[in-house]
């Protein structure tokens, strides 16, 4: 089977403008299949506040309002994309810029209101992501990058969480294609001391995850993180590994970061 590379990037990576372009030059320079999911960073924050719309969040979630729906979907899927996708193409690599509304790539259902009503929030559909378009695209030479957005089918947008869109990408691709998912982020790894960035954990199973989850060790947004990682591994991802944007050579070569088991 073909192979095919997943890369997340976090926030604070887009935030950083020399970090976010040391890691494009590394992305480029993957021999293969690609696709890069990016998620949203402060922008979206920053021109909110010019705007007068203010970011709201419960539990570090940002409730997306009607107003701010508008707002993420002009940044993420509009400056930053587009822009991380012209840096690649000054690199030589031929990307196309994607929501999960471009070619019904990825429908996604509203979530629905329990205890507190995120607006306009999107869980992917699993199963129904248009992986025979995304094969094409591939095949063609071309590396997609997946702003984190979704849609519902009806005419919305939905704000969805990049990480997710990683996972279901990576999971349906694996039916395809010999599939390897990276998360890039700040960190160089699962870290068994929070406080201590040399405290990388080499290798990581369901049961070191529950166990450190349930001391508090692994908490907040790494907890989302690696249940996503843990479930890309369930339908057949070959290999998910967690460290550093600056790193990701060495991630890829598997010398670096957390290794999912």
């Amino acid at each position: 089977m073909q192979q095919l590379i997943v890369v997340k990037i976090g926030g604070n990576i887009i935030d950083d403008e020399k970090q976010l372009n040391a890691f494009l030059e590394s992305f480029v320079a993957i021999d293969g299949h690609k696709i890069l999911v990016h998620g949203g960073g402060k922008i979206a924050t920053e021109i909110g506040k010019k705007l007068g719309i203010e970011a709201k969040y419960v539990n570090g979630r940002r409730i997306t309002d009607a107003a701010t729906i508008d707002l993420v979907t002009m940044v993420y899927a509009g400056s930053i994309n587009k822009k991380i996708v012209a840096s690649l193409q000054a690199l030589n690599c031929n990307a196309i810029g994607l929501t999960g509304a471009d070619a019904n790539l990825m429908p996604a259902n509203k979530r629905p209101v329990k205890d507190i009503d995120y607006g306009f929030v999107g869980d992917v559909k699993s199963g129904q992501i248009n992986t025979k378009i995304l094969k094409t695209f591939l095949e063609n030479d071309l590396a997609p990058v997946f702003a984190p957005l979704t849609h519902d089918g009806g005419g919305s947008m939905l704000n969805t969480n990049a990480d997710t869109i990683a996972q279901e990408l990576a999971k349906s691709m694996a039916a395809l294609m010999d599939v390897q998912l990276v998360y890039c982020f700040e960190k160089k790894g699962v870290l068994s001391d929070p406080s201590n960035d040399g405290s990388v954990i080499n290798e990581m199973n369901e049961q070191l995850f529950f166990g450190l989850k349930g001391k508090g060790i692994i908490s907040e947004g790494m907890i989302p993180k690696l249940e996503n990682a843990f479930a890309a591994i369930g339908k057949g991802v070959k290999k998910v590994i967690i460290g550093h944007a600056a790193d990701f050579d060495k991630l890829i070569a598997g010398t670096e970061g957390t290794s999912i088991i």
